[in-house]
């Protein structure tokens, strides 16, 4: 079965990996090849996958220089569109870190820690044109303390999900092709810009929820503003787990 893999981060490379060693023939990798550390790249230049900018893929879909029975999205930052879409005989299947249909976009992560949630969830659909909106194939629930919880380590932990996620889901690509699925209606969608304007520590914030909801080095978190710029905050709780293993204080 052909396979295009649209990805990045390290779940992305280790999907890729598994993907090919599973039979898929991977026909290209879109990937994050313009940054200088791209372990999904150095996946596909491992075992000799070509890597396309998106730009070319649009351009060899547009003049059929390319096929493949169906196509993967593991954390992809571009909106997919036509027609790339149609083009996958089995769709082009999206794996979302947050729950469908609730959390739409971007800011999940940050979402789930303000509202408190005891559970979150790592989500699989199918890619229309419109974003995170297609048809849902499965889930991955999971509990959270969002007590505890920052952006970063509930990242972390919807990562590793997400690959059990993937290996099931293309498991049953190979035997099934297309996949049944239940609707994806309702929810919110968050853009960039939205998270953005959320960062801002108001006096009516607990603040401690909202700098652990937007703490996700090295992007700018839970901020306060002086003399026009940002200063990202953070409290006690992160500073503690910042600290080298076995430092102590003599003064708490």
């Amino acid at each position: 079965m052909k396979l295009l893999f649209m990805g990045r981060k390290e779940t992305a490379a280790r999907s890729l990996e598994w993907a090919i060693k599973s039979g898929f023939e991977v026909v290209a990798c879109v990937t994050d090849s313009h940054l200088s550390v791209s372990p999904t790249k150095d996946i596909a230049t491992k075992f000799g996958v070509p890597i396309l900018s998106y730009k070319e893929l649009m351009q060899r879909v547009t003049t059929n220089e390319i096929s493949f029975d169906v196509g993967v999205s593991v954390v992809f930052w571009r909106v997919i569109k036509q027609p790339v879409i149609d083009s996958a005989r089995y769709g082009i299947v999206n794996f979302h870190p947050a729950p469908l249909p609730e959390y739409k976009g971007t800011a999940g992560y940050n979402l789930g820690i303000l509202g408190n949630r005891d559970s979150w969830a790592v989500t699989a659909h199918y890619v229309d044109e419109q974003i995170d909106t297609g048809a849902i194939i499965d889930a991955f629930e999971f509990s959270i303390d969002s007590s505890e919880e920052t952006a970063q380590t509930l990242e972390a932990k919807s990562q590793e999900f997400m690959f059990s996620l993937f290996k099931k889901t293309m498991k049953r690509v190979l035997i099934e092709g297309k996949l049944t699925t239940t609707p994806n209606e309702g929810g919110y969608y968050t853009s960039r810009d939205d998270m953005e304007n959320m960062k801002k520590l108001e006096s009516t914030d607990d603040w401690d929820r909202k700098i652990r909801a937007f703490w996700f080095p090295p992007y700018t978190g839970a901020y306060i503003e002086h003399n026009g710029k940002k200063y990202t905050v953070i409290n006690n709780q992160i500073l503690r787990n910042l600290a080298p293993k076995g430092a102590s204080t003599l003064f708490d």
